[in-house]
């Protein structure tokens, strides 16, 4: 049959022309829909025989999946739009009205907002406790408690929680542990080995590294993921085809850059802690950290404790001003993860969100810093800091 020239073009170069064999960097396919051959082609493909619709599955998307579950040693991982979403995702599908969840009191600001406004709409109660300290995770089990919801190294103050025995108590309990891995990555620890039953990571950070992506990801067990996935996929949080791609492309270079990022921050806590503008350095690879023994037989320390650390300048907000403007390498940048390293003012950050008294019971004092350390040569970081810090003086 032939067709006018307005209908022929939208069918013109759809379908690939020749054998295209084994190519060294995966297609992107930002195809909204799949065609299906007929009734029986779609019920098959709506059970997950084949792709049919993107919010439901995707290549790109299982692709990176594959490849996290790998690192994490998990069975299946949901792709996600952002780390928010991931973390949104799971608290909404495994909780229900009249459930109570056991949260670490050290977690990122948005979480705690999420708990705070969003989960008692819902019937949830929240209990904040020290992580730190498993007997206070024993006490504040009720008879309702579903979930422990932790991080591995707590923002900003790099407190690292001992969840072998947090995991511990969760199973005397039958109680699930979630845990959001974002700091630690899968190369330095990996949750599920280490008893947790969920772990999830902002993909923005380390994963994606360039600071060019946002993406978030849920792995877990089979069973656990084909609980989340309906509430996954109503919720419409998918990460998009690109992002997914671009976020593949990234892990193939994940464990140098975690590694040169990670050396280089325990360099830098070294140099910062022997500066006399310097009250206090948090990073769990310097000896008189709390959990420094912790950290050393937990991590995989041939990479390192962490990229994040902070410091503790005087409560002085002129001077702490100071030295950021002084700085002529390191930038001011409200995100962390990237191959480049930033800092930020975490106080400054939760100004607007929390009261001075929260802030102060959070340790966001205004003499504090965090730094998300990049690739660049540790020498040239260090040398940036120390000419800041002089400059307070000026």
């Amino acid at each position: 049959m032939t067709y006018k020239l307005d209908t022929e073009v939208l069918y013109r170069g759809t379908t690939p022309q020749g054998i295209i064999r084994n190519p060294e960097t995966p297609a992107i396919y930002p195809a909204s829909a799949y065609i299906l051959d007929d009734m029986d082609d779609y019920l098959f493909a709506d059970k997950g025989g084949r792709y049919y619709y993107n919010r439901s599955a995707n290549p790109n998307r299982d692709e990176l999946g594959a490849a996290i579950s790998f690192l994490e040693k998990g069975e299946k991982t949901l792709i996600c739009s952002s780390g928010m979403a991931a973390i949104s995702t799971v608290l909404l599908s495994l909780l229900k009205n009249g459930d109570h969840v056991v949260m670490n009191k050290a977690i990122y600001g948005e979480t705690v907002e999420l708990a705070e406004w969003v989960l008692p709409g819902f019937g949830i109660e929240v209990t904040f406790t020290d992580f730190t300290n498993p007997e206070e995770v024993r006490k504040a089990v009720r008879q309702n408690t579903k979930m422990f919801y932790t991080e591995i190294i707590a923002n900003p103050l790099t407190l690292v929680t001992d969840l072998d025995a947090v995991a511990a108590i969760a199973r005397e309990n039958g109680i699930l542990t979630v845990v959001d891995s974002t700091f630690t990555t899968p190369f330095v620890y990996r949750p599920l080995e280490h008893g947790a039953d969920v772990v999830l990571h902002s993909m923005t950070k380390y994963f994606g590294g360039h600071s060019d992506l946002t993406g978030g990801c849920v792995t877990a067990s089979a069973e656990l993921i084909d609980r989340i996935n309906p509430i996954y996929l109503l919720l419409g949080c998918c990460l998009d085809p690109v992002s997914a791609w671009m976020t593949l492309r990234s892990v193939k270079t994940m464990s140098m850059r975690v590694r040169a990022q990670n050396q280089n921050a325990i360099k830098i806590a070294q140099a910062l802690a022997q500066d006399p503008h310097v009250k206090a350095v948090y990073h769990p690879s310097l000896p008189d950290h709390p959990q420094h023994e912790l950290a050393s037989r937990s991590f995989d320390t041939d990479y390192g404790y962490g990229a994040m650390l902070s410091f503790r300048l005087e409560d002085d907000h002129e001077k702490v001003a100071k030295f950021m403007k002084n700085l002529k390498l390191i930038c001011y940048l409200g995100t962390l993860g990237g191959i480049r390293t930033t800092f930020t003012h975490p106080r400054t950050a939760f100004a607007n969100n929390f009261s001075d008294e929260d802030l102060d019971r959070m340790g966001l004092a205004v003499g504090l810093v965090r730094i998300s350390v990049g690739a660049e040569d540790s020498r040239d970081l260090i040398a940036d800091l120390q000419q800041a810090l002089a400059a307070m003086d000026d």
